[in-house]
């Protein structure tokens, strides 16, 4: 088939990532980039990109006339669903970047507009793809660690002025929603992909460091039931100084125990497991660089070639918006505590 054609709502950090990975890609082309920001067009033309730039959706839809196949949404988390869904109905397939949405309403809508079009969705889950990710499910499923007691997942950053600029949308309940989605909802999803769903919930919340940046918390601590049996944590904060500390999963089962940790959750810091060797995995990829801070492991490329394959008829959607839903669902329950 023809290369696939993509083009990318949203040009910012993520934005930006998404549309040369697409640029440069042998299966792809990138047909045009919106981005309502006066700035968008002149970044374009000098990160030396030869498409056109569009003020918005509708504008881009009404020119381009179905002759790209999907759309990628980068813009602030709270504007995800309402543009997915216009996407939709105009006839595109839609890569959404995390989170889904910022309810589980709107991630509804979404996959009901998808079902309505016969259109696909896939959701931008980049930590299933690192190796202690995969690695750490394998382990779970065929019963390595025995029954599973109790995970711990730790996530402690930096995000500050640097990072929450005055006249950015980072930071705003509407259109941020909160850590738990903009910073950590990777983590959340590798605990419902690994571990299934969870109840019982209970949190608190603080912001001793960032109050004058953000409308929410920046510290958490959160403890629950596994749905599968067991109990866990998630203790989060982005309050460290400077720069970000770790990322880390501890699992403890009846038969060993486990931990992966690192600051971006990139090595096996512990494997003591009944009749089990550690193994020795892949390199992860290094973190998306952002200048000043770091996030994630740099994965989108893992989600491109999915679309890629899956719209030639090679593979399937590896993260669906049911499972961006799931995520969503989780972090809303989590939030439902929260008092902002």
């Amino acid at each position: 088939m023809d290369n696939t054609s993509f083009s990318v709502c949203g040009y910012g950090r993520i934005g930006k990532r998404h549309a040369h990975i697409i640029h440069n890609h042998d299966k792809s082309n990138l047909g045009g980039i919106i981005d309502p920001r006066r700035e968008a067009e002149q970044e374009v033309a000098d990160s030396g990109l030869d498409v056109p730039v569009y003020q918005s959706l509708e504008e881009f839809i009404r020119a381009d006339q179905n002759n790209t196949d999907v759309i990628n949404i980068c813009t602030p988390n709270g504007l995800h669903a309402s543009l997915a869904v216009m996407a939709l109905k105009a006839g595109y397939h839609v890569v959404i970047e995390k989170p889904m949405a910022l309810t589980r309403k709107d991630c509804e809508r979404v996959i009901e507009a998808a079902e309505k079009t016969a259109r696909f969705v896939f959701v931008v889950k980049q930590n299933r793809y690192s190796p202690t990710s995969t690695w750490l499910k394998e382990i779970v499923e065929e019963g390595v660690l025995g029954k599973i007691n109790l995970v711990q997942i730790s996530c402690f950053w930096n995000r500050d002025e640097r990072y929450y600029s005055p006249d950015d949308w980072h930071g705003t309940l509407d259109l941020d929603g909160g850590v738990l989605y903009t910073q950590f909802s990777h983590f959340v999803d590798i605990l419902y992909w690994v571990f299934g769903d969870i109840d019982n919930i209970s949190a608190l919340f603080s912001n001793e460091t960032r109050s004058d940046l953000i409308d929410f918390e920046d510290t958490g601590s959160v403890i629950f039931e596994l749905d599968r049996g067991g109990m866990g944590s998630l203790n989060y904060t982005i309050g460290c100084w400077e720069k970000n500390m770790e990322s880390s999963i501890t699992v403890i089962g009846s038969k060993g125990s486990v931990k992966i940790g690192g600051q971006y959750m990139n090595t096996i810091e512990y494997c003591n497991v009944e009749d089990y060797n550690q193994p020795e995995l892949p390199e992860t990829n290094p973190p998306n660089d952002y200048g000043p801070y770091q996030g994630s492991a740099a994965n989108h490329h893992f989600v491109i070639e999915n679309v890629i394959n899956t719209l030639s008829g090679s593979a399937s959607v590896s993260t669906t918006g049911i499972d961006g839903m799931k995520v969503v669902d989780i972090i809303e329950r989590i939030y439902k505590h929260r008092k902002v």
